[in-house]
């Protein structure tokens, strides 16, 4: 599988407060972005797998939606987890 328990625990590690921080807003972003980006190789090799487009664009929503939470809240916050995972250009 390509997200396993360890796999999650860095994520949770690198961009949360700590290992076990699942769920502030960051570490969940960051948890999103890594699985739209598998979703979306997925997605190129399989145009016409629809049950993973749906999939994917309800995660797109999920981020979106965190990420005005979290816009709203403390903009810097924001600025910070947009930087660091890129996604802006």
């Amino acid at each position: 599988m390509y997200l396993d328990a360890a796999k999650k625990q860095e994520i949770f590690e690198k961009y949360g407060k700590s290992n076990t921080d699942t769920g502030s807003a960051e570490s969940q972003i960051a948890l999103f972005s890594y699985r739209i980006s598998h979703l979306t190789e997925h997605m190129k090799l399989n145009r016409k797998d629809y049950s993973t487009e749906r999939a994917l664009t309800t995660l797109v929503g999920k981020r979106r939606a965190l990420l005005n939470y979290l816009k709203d809240r403390d903009i810097e916050r924001y600025r910070a987890i947009v930087k660091e995972l890129g996604l802006r250009k």
